[in-house]
């Protein structure tokens, strides 16, 4: 769960096998030429211009981004860009991350989620995008979209229902789950927001954000326990996530020596 959603895009922020179309496999040195291609689309992004209107550079971003999202998926295969996630090159591994984002499927899941401790700040906030990109779009076009559009709703018993008939169709797409536990949540039904955060990482095991959303259903439960346990999980999978920490160490002091085990 995320009580802020992340979305299914990529920021601009985030930026400071088939042999046949693969150039790892059909150039001679063929990583070192996959390498250099990939990272020449990737440098081609815009950065923020001095003094540039925000929405002028969003506007450019955005175009990049179509192009850089094109000309990788010619280029690359999914395989080929996850093993470029182990390059001792960090702008490498940043083009790799901000691709998968944009042409990645969930068999780049646990790919993904391991850049979470990369030593590169860039490549660990790429990823975040990237891991919330990839749940998005984890189940078929249509029901994508209609997530999509159930995020959208105002009325929290229509979200309810209409995320109650899209997980009839789809019960293993996961993050239908966690946009359920939000509304749940936020109608202060925790019991049945933890329920739908335990669906989500029985799905997707690397779901910080519904750990972090179960440890808060359990703080409002007056649960500490339940809620250091769910908050340790979170950060051991993603150690940057804001407030988390903090959150561990109050509940460690609240509980003592028990806290501590």
């Amino acid at each position: 769960m995320a009580l802020i959603l992340c979305g299914d895009g990529i920021s601009a922020q985030a930026r400071s096998g088939n042999a046949a179309r693969d150039p790892v496999c059909v150039q001679p040195r063929g990583a070192e030429v996959g390498t250099a291609l990939l990272l020449e689309y990737y440098n081609e992004l815009p950065e923020l211009r001095e003094g540039e209107n925000p929405e002028a550079h969003l506007r450019r971003w955005q175009k990049a981004l179509e192009k850089f999202k094109k000309r990788t998926a010619d280029r690359y295969t999914e395989p080929t860009l996850q093993r470029l996630l182990d390059s001792g090159n960090s702008p490498t591994r940043r083009a790799a991350v901000l691709a998968l984002g944009l042409v990645g499927t969930m068999a780049s899941n646990h790919h993904v989620a391991a850049q979470l401790h990369d030593d590169d700040r860039t490549v660990r906030g790429l990823a975040v995008d990237t891991l919330w990109a990839i749940w998005f779009r984890a189940d078929s076009e249509a029901n994508n979209q209609e997530l999509q559009r159930l995020m959208q709703l105002r009325d929290a018993d229509e979200a309810l229902e209409g995320l109650g008939a899209l997980l009839r169709k789809a019960p293993s797409f996961a993050e239908a789950y966690n946009q359920r536990a939000i509304v749940y949540f936020r109608k202060k039904e925790f019991q049945k927001s933890i329920a739908d955060c335990e669906k989500v990482v029985q799905l997707n095991p690397y779901h910080f954000g519904a750990y972090a959303g179960m440890a808060q259903c359990h703080l409002n439960l007056n649960k500490p326990r339940a809620a250091l346990k769910a908050f340790r999980n979170a950060l051991q999978i993603n150690p940057n996530m804001d407030g988390v920490e903090d959150a561990i160490r109050s509940l460690e002091n609240a509980l003592g020596e028990e806290g501590r085990k």
